[in-house]
């Protein structure tokens, strides 16, 4: 039986992008939402990207309080 470490660190390993502090924090620097946007439409997402944030959140997968938790980091950051 395999255990999955379900954390920020490893849902950016799951979007495929660097998981490090320094390329989270810089990621949540550079990238905003606005209120009306939802995370997974977000322009910046690649298509597979975004498929498989909808899909995580639409099953409520283990992974939607990351997911949760990414989105409000994204509305915080805005200026």
């Amino acid at each position: 039986m395999e255990v999955f470490n379900h954390d920020l660190e490893n849902l950016f390993k799951q979007l495929g992008l660097a998981a490090d502090s320094q390329a989270i924090n810089t990621f949540i620097a550079n990238h905003h939402l606005s209120d009306d946007e939802s995370l997974a439409q977000a322009a910046f997402w690649s298509p597979s990207q975004r498929q498989f944030l909808e899909e995580a959140m639409h099953q409520d997968a283990d992974w939607a309080e990351h997911i949760d938790i990414l989105d409000t980091l994204l509305r915080k950051g805005r200026s």
